[in-house]
């Protein structure tokens, strides 16, 4: 059966709440506040929690909007209260809230509603990053703004941005609750009547333009000249302009300009950086939540130290460095020692130093020997003082080679290569 956790400050209604349900075979955890409501929560991950509204540290509405805004609520929360008002019940229910229990509460109708939100839990797909509460940075709000009011448009919408934005994330900020959003890359291969009925009244969504071949791109032009038809409004995202399109991926001029109607260009990861701990926090409740990892959360140095990366590779960089260290992390806190840790291990590598300007303004014997120099040197240190391995990429007999470094003033040993 299922875990419950109940939160309600009076140990009456706990004890009555927990006898009732472990009579039904479910494993009952009780709090007596919120700060205990939030350990039980991290270290149990509970299936359905049963949350008073009226508590003596914190409220329940805050606690539900604490889990609803750094992506904790990832289980269906049922409210109760013993003075509860339509305001506080439908309040309850737009942070997310499953339902409502007005006390005293009836034997049949807590079971009633026990059983409803259990089974929808299990019905539930898996929990998704999402845009929707974040927007701390300027940047994202403005981004978040100008989505907004792009979404009353039916016309085609094209995002621009770097590679590795999850510029899904943004799109999906164009569709209501409930509208479908279909990922068309995928789906262009299916019978276009059935893509337009199952995206009808949502967006179809093309993740990067820059990988459609020729017959994708047939399809999507098949299918954009007949999505207002059906109430599909295409969005696609590109990270390179139409003219590169049409000249570097052999895009129609028409299409493009059609996909272009509108276009969006998307904030890199930089430029948002003081929503990367939300990002974060969210990225490594999906995995502990999906029980992928052991229980992790982040400290505050770590997150602030995650804040202050540039990210190159954008949230798919992010992405990969928080599940770096989810699984490899070897404290249920993650500190600032393992973001740098994670980081320098996905740093380049130093770039070779440059060589001073070749002089071509002097006699071809000087110039000849400096070249052969250069040469030479970058080749012993590429190849490690490898004499066999320097002979075979210089194409010069080994006899010849020690010649030719000793005239240089090159120093080397005779090192074989097992």
């Amino acid at each position: 059966m299922a875990q419950i956790l109940v939160v309600d400050d009076e140990v009456g209604i706990r004890e009555l709440l927990s006898e009732i349900l472990s009579d039904e075979g479910h494993q009952v955890l009780l709090a007596e506040s919120a700060a205990s409501a939030r350990g039980l929560r991290e270290r149990q991950r509970p299936d359905l929690v049963l949350l008073d509204i009226w508590m003596p540290d914190t409220d329940g509405i805050t606690l539900l909007k604490e889990w609803s805004a750094n992506g904790r609520l990832s289980m269906p929360v049922i409210m109760m209260s013993g003075h509860g008002t339509i305001e506080t019940a439908v309040e309850a229910t737009r942070i997310g809230a499953l339902d409502f229990l007005e006390k005293p509460i009836a034997l049949q109708r807590l079971l009633a509603t026990v059983h409803k939100a259990l089974r929808r839990a299990e019905a539930a797909p898996a929990r998704e990053l999402s845009l929707a509460a974040l927007g701390r940075s300027p940047a994202l709000v403005e981004t978040k703004k100008r989505l907004a009011q792009l979404a009353h448009s039916p016309s085609p919408l094209m995002l621009r941005g770097e590679p590795d934005l999850r510029a899904e994330l943004f799109a999906r900020l164009l569709v209501g609750p409930g509208a479908p959003f279909l990922n068309g890359e995928a789906v262009l291969t299916d019978a276009p009547s059935d893509v337009l009925t199952r995206a009808g009244g949502g967006v179809l969504f093309i993740d990067d333009l820059t990988r459609l071949g020729r017959s994708g791109q047939r399809s999507l032009d098949f299918l954009l000249v007949r999505a207002a038809r059906h109430r599909v409004r295409v969005v696609s995202f590109s990270p390179v302009d139409g003219k590169a399109l049409i000249e570097r991926h052999d895009f129609d001029a028409e299409l493009v300009k059609r996909l272009a109607e509108l276009t969006l260009r998307l904030p890199p990861l930089r430029e948002f950086a003081e929503d990367v701990p939300d990002l974060a926090q969210g990225m490594l409740v999906q995995l502990v939540e999906s029980r992928s990892c052991p229980s992790r959360r982040f400290s505050t140095a770590a997150l602030n130290a995650l804040r202050q990366h540039d990210w190159p590779g954008n949230l798919v960089e992010l992405e990969a460095v928080v599940r770096d260290l989810a699984y490899s992390s070897l404290e249920e806190e993650i500190q600032i020692e393992d973001v740098e840790r994670a980081l320098a291990g996905r740093a380049p590598p130093p770039a070779a130093p440059e060589l001073p300007a070749f002089d071509l303004d002097r006699p071809y014997r000087e110039a000849r020997e400096d070249f052969e120099r250069r040469y030479f040197e970058r080749l012993l240190a590429s190849e490690g003082g490898s004499m066999s391995r320097v002979a075979e990429r210089s194409g010069l007999e080994r006899t010849h080679l020690y010649r030719k470094l000793k005239a240089l003033g090159l120093q080397v040993g005779r090192r074989e290569e097992v």
